[in-house]
């Protein structure tokens, strides 16, 4: 009996080892959590579906639903539209130059040449801040070459209406640029015209009876000094005459620094016209920094005292030379006769215009006689014997700089004249 027990028993007994029915269930469950995460609820009570995905998606999804149950107030929320610009409201359009365009070129061989500027009425303006004061001026704007759109950006959009707005590459405006460091934008620009222009209120509230006439100025560097000099004076005008290096050729308007849309210039005017822009009453003074008359027109006082600098080189009247040898009885004298006095005396009684030559052509005749029609004189800047005369443009803010010092040293005497009456 105890043989067919053990027989029965090895006979019902299985080969393969069984497992339980707790182990199984636990393994299945640890397999499902790992493969199919169905939803994870965060302690604020918010329930986020999970989907399986190829690789290391769930765990990344993991870490930010970590990092969201850490921070439970940070809720993402939706981006909100930025209002749109002036310049896409206003519906701007620019183009793009593509390889071989030729628009860039063609325009800056017109407007760096003075007779095409003059012909097509157009000048050249480069850099932002330039260009800025342009337009706040009033200057018409034709077409505008960048490199980067948020240079035009800047530019107020109602000013840009109608222009031609095209980026070029920064190469491109390299080569055509006259600043060691170019800014990245070059505006084409009609030609100002001084009634037209909107100078600033400052400006016009400190102007003075004082003007500026440039003759025979051709270095661009001093005539952009000498604008900026009767800028900061406070001068109403500037008058240029024939034989004048142009106003608004590039090299002027860079040493310009904006001078030329804070003072009303008149360009290229005949010596006959000059007269018309001038106030009523005005007296026509020269700038001489040579002194060459003082010895003869002011015999109570040595030259050598004064520091005057006498000398033959710097007579620029070539075309009058033959004249200098005339006899003095015929009455015939090759240069008008004008009273010369040092420059810190008072000459700025009436309203007065100044002129300023040339280092190398100097005062025309027809300034002189100019000046000696309107009872001007000659007035003297003292230089230490031996030294050169001084440069054009620093003689001309001497000379501006010492006007506005009498007028404003006359309207002060002016007013304690009232206050004590």
């Amino acid at each position: 009996m105890a043989a067919l027990a053990k027989a029965a028993a090895s006979a019902v007994r299985p080969l393969l080892p069984v497992a339980q029915t707790w182990d199984v269930g636990a393994r299945r469950c640890v397999r499902a959590l790992r493969r199919r995460p169905v939803r994870v609820v965060f302690p604020s009570g918010e329930a986020v579906a999970r989907k399986p995905g190829p690789g290391k998606e769930p765990r990344a999804a993991a870490s930010a639903a970590s990092s969201q149950a850490q921070h439970p107030r940070q809720r993402p929320q939706a981006p909100s539209e930025a209002p749109p610009s002036p310049w896409e409201e206003s519906g701007l359009r620019y183009d793009k130059a593509f390889p071989g365009d030729k628009r860039l070129s063609s325009v800056m061989t017109i407007v760096k040449s003075r007779p095409f500027r003059e012909k097509n009425g157009k000048i050249l303006l480069e850099g932002r801040r330039l260009i800025a004061d342009a337009l706040k001026a009033g200057a018409v704007p034709k077409a505008f070459f960048f490199s980067r759109l948020e240079y035009v950006r800047e530019l107020p959009a109602e000013k840009l209406k109608g222009v031609s707005l095209v980026k070029v590459k920064f190469d491109d405006i390299k080569d055509w640029s006259d600043l060691v460091t170019p800014q990245g934008i070059m505006g084409i620009f009609a030609k100002p015209d001084h009634v037209k222009m909107t100078y600033p209120e400052t400006q016009l509230h400190h102007s003075l009876p004082l003007l500026l006439i440039c003759d025979n100025l051709r270095d661009p560097g001093n005539l952009g000094t000498i604008l900026r000099s009767a800028a900061g004076a406070g001068c109403s005008k500037v008058l240029l005459t024939r034989g004048c290096v142009d106003a608004w050729d590039p090299k002027v308007l860079r040493a310009g620094m904006g001078a030329h849309f804070q003072v009303p210039i008149i360009n290229n005017l005949a010596w006959e016209a000059v007269p018309n822009y001038l106030p009523t009453d005005t007296q026509v003074h020269v700038a001489d920094n040579c002194g060459i008359y003082a010895q003869a027109q002011m015999p109570s006082q040595k030259a050598s005292n004064h520091g005057w600098v006498c000398d033959r080189r710097y007579l620029k009247f070539h075309k009058f030379e033959e004249a200098e040898d005339s006899d003095p009885g015929t009455g015939q004298s090759w240069v008008p006769d004008l009273e010369v006095q040092n420059y810190d005396v008072d000459w700025t009684e009436a309203p007065a215009a100044v002129v300023i030559g040339g280092e190398t052509h100097g005062l025309s005749l027809e300034s002189l006689q100019l000046a000696e029609s309107t009872g001007g004189r000659r007035l003297l800047i003292p230089v230490v014997p031996g030294v050169d005369s001084l440069n054009s443009a620093m003689a001309a803010s001497i000379l501006l700089f010492e006007g506005k010092r009498q007028l404003r040293a006359r309207e002060d005497h002016l007013s304690r004249d009232r206050s004590y009456q």
